[in-house]
């Protein structure tokens, strides 16, 4: 209609909505189960069994993309189903050794028992992180809501400190929250490598900074730090401001494009991840599998909206 105006969506709310729907458990069980759950989560998750994800891993590879394998799952209920999730991760380890890939393995510490029992999650994670040095690969450990910060970089510190561990274990660290520089700081005083995101939880403004530009500022501060520091790290974004801000200033400080890499997510920015490649520039996917993939793909919707719109046409097109 003429005078009509379109009233643009509110991304917070939807981000907060979209937030709030994946803590809910009637709907997860009902997406988890229905063939058009499946197809829709296809976009952002490379199939529900491991020799999937290990075929996208490889073909991924073939684009000079490296990959980091993620097997979805969070909060455990037993001691049991914990170890059976690990026991994934040590079948992916020894997987990427057979067949050469060019990937590394990234864990939920929810998912290793850290709610049922610290304890029993670092042993999880240092008996992983043992496997990644035999085997010459590398352990990633995901950070979650800021209710696990601190006891996640506990627990990454006194593994990475014992002996032969330094190259084989890592953390995540989000610019949402006030504190992540203060965190960096301590973690590169053990040179341990980072890949840094901006985050994708609910945190109240007391944690976390409530406005998109505050949390971008503080991307770019943190990302010189890390490529500035000599350890190698990861700039976890899709963001080409993010991007554009990184090249100018490695460009500017003469810092090798070799000294890092971006990650991105498996479907998300396709054509960027090739063009970064075509620049020189090193690149990895985070590329995740498994049939408990609600809670990751409510996530993503919640970090960009504009992904269900995405969705849904090529939903309608099929």
């Amino acid at each position: 209609m003429r005078g009509s105006r379109v009233v643009p969506l509110d991304m917070a709310l939807l981000r907060s909505a979209f937030i709030s729907l994946s803590r809910n458990h009637s709907l997860r069980q009902f997406s988890e189960a229905s063939s058009l759950g499946r197809r829709l989560s296809s976009r952002f998750v490379a199939g529900m069994h491991t020799d999937e994800v290990l075929q996208v891993g490889a073909a991924l590879n073939k684009q000079g993309i490296s990959v980091t394998l993620d097997s979805l799952g969070e909060n455990v209920h037993s001691e049991e189903e914990a170890l059976r999730s690990a026991e994934v991760y040590h079948e992916l380890i020894d997987a990427i050794e057979q067949r050469g890939l060019d990937a590394n393995v990234s864990v939920k510490l929810s998912q290793m028992g850290m709610e049922l029992d610290p304890a029993v999650a670092e042993r999880i994670v240092r008996n992983l992180t043992e496997h990644a040095r035999r085997t010459g690969s590398f352990v990633r450990i995901d950070m979650e809501g800021s209710e696990y910060t601190q006891a996640t970089i506990d627990l990454v510190r006194r593994i990475h400190a014992e002996p032969g561990n330094a190259d084989h274990i890592g953390v995540v660290i989000q610019a949402y929250l006030y504190r992540s520089q203060a965190d960096i700081g301590l973690l590169l005083k053990d040179g341990i490598r980072i890949r840094l995101c901006k985050g994708a939880y609910q945190e109240p403004p007391d944690k976390a900074f409530p406005e998109k530009e505050k949390v971008d500022e503080n991307f770019v501060r943190l990302t010189q730090i890390l490529v500035s520091s000599g350890v190698y790290h990861g700039i976890a974004t899709h963001d080409e401001k993010m991007i554009d801000a990184t090249r100018d200033f490695v460009k500017g400080q003469g810092i090798a494009r070799s000294a890092f890499e971006f990650q991105m997510l498996y479907g998300v920015r396709r054509d960027l991840q090739r063009a970064l490649v075509a620049e020189g520039y090193r690149v990895r996917v985070y590329v995740p599998f498994g049939t408990e993939w609600y809670p990751y793909f409510m996530r993503r919707l919640a970090e960009r909206p504009a992904n269900l719109i995405f969705l849904a046409k090529n939903l309608l097109k099929s």
